[in-house]
C-alpha cells in the first residue's frame, strides 16, 4: 500500500467509466490511514508541504474524492482509502455562464479542475455563510459529498441573475436554474 500520488493515480486510471468518472460508489476499502495531503481554502492541493506539481493528478484526485458521513474527506481507490484534510470546499467554481432566462435559465460553472457543472437537481446550489460571520459561502454540490465553492467573481456574476420569487413565506431572492429556484441570502 502506498500513499504516493503517482501510485494512487495509476491504480485509478484504468477504472474510469465511459463518463470519465471512476465508479467510486462501488469502492469500499478499509481505511489505509492519513495522507499528508491538504486542500487549502484557495484550492491548492498540497502534498507533504508542497503543491502537487501535476495538474493531471489533481484532476484525477478530484474524481476519487468523497466526503463520508463522519464529515471527513477521503481519496478512495478499489483497494485503498486515505483520509485527507480540506480547509473549506475541496474545489473552486468560476466562469459562470447562463443560458436562457427566467425560470428556463440554466446556470453553468467551471471548476478549478476543468469540469463544467450545471446547477440543477444533480448539482444544487446552496448559499450559506461561514460560521461566526455573515460572509456568504456559496457552493455547488458536485458528487459524493464533494462541493465546489464559488469564487468571488463567480458569486458576483451570479448576483446579476438574482430575481424575486414568491415563496411559501413571501418574496424570496434567488436564481433559477433547470426549473429550480435557489434562494440566495
Amino acid at each position: 500500500m502506498s500513499q504516493n500520488p503517482e501510485t494512487i493515480a495509476s491504480q485509478v486510471e484504468e477504472t474510469a467509466s465511459k463518463s470519465g468518472l471512476p465508479p467510486l460508489d462501488q469502492w469500499h476499502p478499509e481505511l489505509s490511514g492519513d495522507m499528508d495531503l491538504r486542500v487549502s481554502r484557495d484550492g491548492q492541493w498540497i502534498y507533504k508541504g508542497e503543491p502537487l506539481a501535476r495538474e493531471a493528478i489533481v484532476r484525477l484526485f478530484s474524481t476519487i474524492l468523497r466526503r463520508e458521513d463522519d464529515g471527513e474527506f477521503y481519496l478512495v481507490t478499489p483497494v485503498e482509502k486515505w483520509r485527507i484534510q480540506v480547509e473549506d470546499a475541496p474545489l473552486l467554481a468560476h466562469s459562470l455562464t447562463v443560458e436562457a432566462d427566467g425560470a428556463e435559465q440554466v446556470i453553468k460553472l467551471t471548476t478549478n479542475v476543468g469540469e463544467v457543472i450545471e446547477v440543477g437537481n444533480d448539482h444544487p446550489l446552496e448559499v450559506g455563510s461561514y460560521a461566526g460571520t455573515d460572509e456568504p459561502r456559496p457552493i455547488i454540490h458536485v458528487r459524493h459529498g464533494v462541493t465546489a465553492r464559488l469564487v468571488t467573481a463567480a458569486f458576483y456574476d451570479l448576483a446579476e441573475h438574482v430575481v424575486e420569487h414568491e415563496g411559501r413565506a413571501g418574496p424570496e431572492l434567488g436564481v433559477f436554474s433547470n426549473g429550480n429556484f435557489y434562494k440566495i441570502g
